[in-house]
Order: structure tokens, then sequence, then C-alpha cells
């Protein structure tokens, strides 16, 4: 290979510069294995990084991506031989080394998984790391005893990609599962994937008293602020909340009543630096107990490498629903 096409992030006289380059191996940060990229995927993090309206890299100029999957190519690790399809998941992408945005990818191999059995790196995007996060929380959930009997799982943002896999998951393995989102005109498309109750975001009473009625046997959260806040108040005895994102905001108003008297957790999901045995491990039940039933339902929209720049904006405005796969390089 000589030069190849990347989606190259730099900052340049305090703004962010963000497009197409030709570039090299030698150009990429370091690693040990050399992976030509087949698929990756879009994130509301990719969009913060390449429209400068979020500071995500710590270092420039990198390729943007928090996600890829694609084959070997060359491998000074005897555990990932050349054909071998693998993918990565956070693990500093497109924060401090180049990301999956880019036609090859140079990288560590600790960070590498195998793509499970059965599963093509198409669909280890349609997952991604949005899939990742919430096969982690219910992962983080179940041991801590988690289980269907103890009620339904109340998924926020859900409408979202973490939202809406986590939804699919947790249906997939017997919870009743509630879906809270803001758009109305989605109702079909998330009962279509698993959620029996759909709970309106402007219809939600979130209460004022440290504890409310018991509503829900645990949450997954993607949203923070107030309606964390609800969800401590209603989450019933011996109940988990995954708190896995700050769409709506990073505080939390709340008192130790809900963890004391009903023995509530807080679960804080980091996806990014999860130590290599657990990820592999959750990636193991991602191919197993915890694959999709409806993949093609909540990844269905597949985009060329060369689309990837208008795509964007859309994450921004908040139009998205589900996951959108980039087609890098061919699989062959």
């Amino acid at each position: 290979m000589d030069n190849f096409r990347a989606f190259r992030i730099d900052e340049q006289d305090g703004k962010i510069v963000a497009g197409f380059q030709q570039i090299t191996i030698d150009d990429l940060t370091e690693g040990n294995v050399v992976v030509r990229v087949t698929h990756s995927t879009i994130n509301y993090k990719d969009a913060l990084a390449a429209t400068g309206k979020g500071r995500i890299l710590r270092r420039y100029p990198l390729n943007g991506g928090i996600d890829l999957a694609g084959v070997v190519v060359s491998s000074e690790d005897a555990e990932f031989q050349p054909g071998t399809d693998v993918l990565v998941n956070g693990c500093g992408l497109s924060e401090t080394v180049d990301g999956g945005f880019s036609e090859y990818a140079r990288l560590d191999s600790q960070s590498l998984v195998a793509v499970p059995e059965g599963m093509t790196c198409a669909q280890a995007m349609q997952i991604g790391t949005a899939g990742y996060t919430a096969a982690l929380a219910i992962h983080r959930m179940e041991q801590n005893n988690q289980t269907p009997d103890l009620g339904p799982i109340v998924v926020t943002g859900a409408t979202g990609g973490v939202g809406s896999i986590a939804i699919d998951m947790l249906a997939g393995c017997g919870y009743e599962v509630a879906a809270v989102t803001g758009k109305a005109d989605e109702e079909a498309y998330l009962k279509a994937i698993g959620a029996t109750q759909i709970v309106l975001r402007d219809e939600i009473d979130f209460g004022k008293r440290p504890l409310e009625k018991p509503l829900w046997g645990g949450a997954i959260d993607n949203l923070g602020g107030d309606y964390l806040t609800w969800l401590t108040r209603t989450t019933d005895y011996g109940g988990n909340i995954a708190s896995i994102g700050l769409a709506a905001s990073h505080e939390l108003n709340t008192t130790v009543m809900p963890f004391i008297l009903r023995a509530v957790c807080l679960l804080g999901i980091n996806s990014v630096e999860t130590p290599r045995d657990l990820r592999r491990a959750v990636w193991a039940r991602i191919g197993g107990d915890l694959m999709p039933g409806h993949l093609d339902t909540i990844g269905s929209r597949t985009i060329s490498f060369d689309e990837l720049p208008d795509a964007f904006q859309a994450y921004m405005d908040g139009t998205v629903t589900g996951r959108v796969v980039v087609e890098v390089t061919p699989e062959r």
C-alpha cells in the first residue's frame, strides 16, 4: 500500500478543520498491527469531533472515528494473523490515536478484539461502540443481580444507537422494556425492536420528593440531569441504574435515600477504558446471548466513505434514529 484516504481532523489557528486527505502508513500513530478498515460507524461523539462542536481529540491531527472493523494485513502479534477479522471500539481511537475513518489503521494489538464467530465486519459496526456500551451496561447490571423478576427496565434516549440496541438486547434476555423518547412518531420503531411501553419525555412527572412511587426494576440512562434524578426516585428496591451518557445534563441532584432505603445502585459505565479481559468478555456475550435480534432495523442505513462528511450534521440536529454504518473499503 502506498497512499490511502483518511478523514483527518486538525486544529488550525484555534479552529477545527476536517476532511479527506491522502496519507501513508508512516503518518499513522504507532502500533504493531495494520488493519485494512472495511467498516466504521458514526457516533454522536464522532460528529462533535468532526464539526468542532466538542473537544474530543486530545492531540492533532488524528483520523476521526471511534469504531472500526476490518481485516489484519500485517501483525507483530501472533494472536492476530493476517486475514483475521478484528474490531476496535474506544481504546483512544480518535482521541489519542488515529481512528477508524481511514482505509488503513495501525493499532496496538491490546486494543483488538476478534470479530465474534458468525458475525461480519458490517454487523460488528452496526453494533459498534453504541452496542458495546449497551451490552456493558447490561453485563454490569446483571453482575449486580439485576433480573427480569425485579420489574421493567426503562431506557432513556431510546431512539439513539445505545438506547435502541439496549432495548433489543434487554428484550432478547426476557426483560420488559420501557422506552423514554422525545420522538412520538417513533413509537412503531421502538415497539418493533422490543419496547412494550413508550414514555414521552414531555409527559414525565419528575416529582419532588426523594422517593416517588417505584416504577422501574432498573434503568439505562443516556441523558443525565433531571432524568437521572427522576430515575433515582422511581427505581424499585434492589434495582440498578446504569449511567452511560449526559445528553441532557452532567448534573445530578439527588439524596442518599434511594440508595439506603431502596438499595438502588448507580453504576457508572465507561466503555472507552474497559480492561481488555472485560472488553473481550462483553463482546463474547454480544456474539452470544446479547446478540441483537433486530440489527437490520436498528442499523438499516449504510453510507459510502464519500458520504461521510455530509452525515455529521444530522447527529448535531438530533434527527438520527438507530445506527449508520460507513463502508470504508469493500469486503473481499
